[in-house]
């Protein structure tokens, strides 16, 4: 399993996009709208992984309500899988807890799914299937 990207939750891509790219280089592309997640993201490449900056299109949404609580900073980490819907099956089957049960739609066609920060000592993790 490799680390897929680290996520930052932050207020304003429009601002946030230079400050990440004068250290890491340019962002892959415009920011993409997130609907099933209430998120704009941009990526920009870290070496081997990528740096997932989210700004949320809805005060509500996870990452809205994460910035309201503790300010911009690490959301994060996502790790590749083979397969979403297993390895959150395994989780549940090992007694924790998840945010997703089933994967869904994420950035870039892939598919997504969360467990829950208590499963893995107060880190959000994200699972990520590519296509």
């Amino acid at each position: 399993m490799k680390v897929d990207h680290i996520g930052v939750a932050v207020r304003r891509l429009s601002e946030a996009v230079p400050r990440w790219a004068a250290l890491l280089g340019p962002a892959h592309g415009p920011p993409e709208t997130v609907p099933s997640q209430g998120v704009r993201v941009a990526f920009l490449e870290a070496g081997d992984s990528e740096v997932e900056l989210l700004e949320p299109t809805d005060a509500g949404s996870s990452v809205g309500r994460f910035l309201e609580h503790r300010g911009e900073g690490l959301h994060h980490v996502a790790f590749e899988v083979e397969n979403v819907n297993r390895t959150l099956a395994d989780l549940v089957a090992r007694g924790e807890k998840v945010v997703d049960r089933m994967g869904r739609p994420g950035a870039r066609g892939r598919i997504v799914g969360f467990a829950h920060p208590s499963a893995f000592g107060g880190v959000l993790v994200e699972f990520v299937e590519r296509p």
